[in-house]
């Protein structure tokens, strides 16, 4: 079995993710499409294991197998995370639709650190360029802010919402660089204090649910080699 053959017959969940998700497409954006699918419970009887993802075969397209995209939800991947909750779903089935009820089962208060860091990360590639050649890349800071809002903003309530609504017309202002960097370096540090704030008393519990997930997977894995799948 090809791996593209994968996500093409054992896809459960499938969306779209980036800007088109997250409220900001223009003219010019990419349509990139996520998904999950399960890998048939026979192929891991074997010495080579079915890939844990697969890219394509769309472009901009990539896929999780299903164990790979809960552990990673399980550790709070703020890309993975997003993807569950994207507004634009592609296609769904039932299995799907039971990892989507799961949702809330992935977030915890490791939302904090896991968003922290990416977005550290991204401000330092920020700052670099800023060295470099004066000036960062506007469409990365304008991803930067609304990641951080998304984080702050589920801290507080303990609800992920992806479409950025009302804030789509100042960050598409930051995305054609009207904005200056100093401002743009103000708004993340006051974003990053509030979301320091919002983890003190978010509603959110400690740690996932790893049992309901895990008893989900077992029950995935279980009916997939009773019906003999392959």
């Amino acid at each position: 079995m090809q791996p593209e053959d994968l996500v093409r017959d054992h896809t459960i969940y499938a969306c779209v993710m980036g800007s088109r998700a997250f409220g900001l497409a223009t003219d010019d954006s990419d349509t990139d499409r996520r998904g999950v699918f399960v890998a048939p419970t026979p192929l891991f009887w074997r010495f080579e294991k079915p890939p844990t993802h697969v890219e394509g075969p769309l472009d901009e397209q990539f896929s999780w197998e299903l164990e790979r995209f809960c552990a990673l939800a399980l550790r709070a991947n703020p890309n993975i995370l997003e993807c569950l909750h994207s507004p634009l779903v592609e296609y769904v089935d039932d299995t799907g639709r039971e990892l989507l009820s799961l949702r809330g089962a992935f977030l915890s208060r490791q939302v904090s650190g896991t968003f922290t860091r990416y977005a550290l990360s991204q401000r330092g590639k920020l700052e670099a360029d800023v060295r470099t050649h004066g000036a960062p890349r506007w469409k990365h800071a304008m991803h930067l802010l609304r990641l951080l809002t998304s984080a702050r903003d589920l801290l507080r309530t303990g609800t992920l919402t992806v479409d950025v609504g009302d804030r789509r017309e100042p960050l598409l202002e930051v995305r054609r660089g009207e904005v200056p960097w100093p401002e743009v370096e103000s708004r993340m540090a006051r974003l990053a204090a509030e979301t320091e704030r919002a983890a003190d008393r978010t509603p959110l519990p400690a740690e996932p649910d790893h049992r309901r997930v895990a008893d989900f997977l077992r029950r995935v894995r279980h009916a997939s080699a009773c019906r003999g799948d392959v």
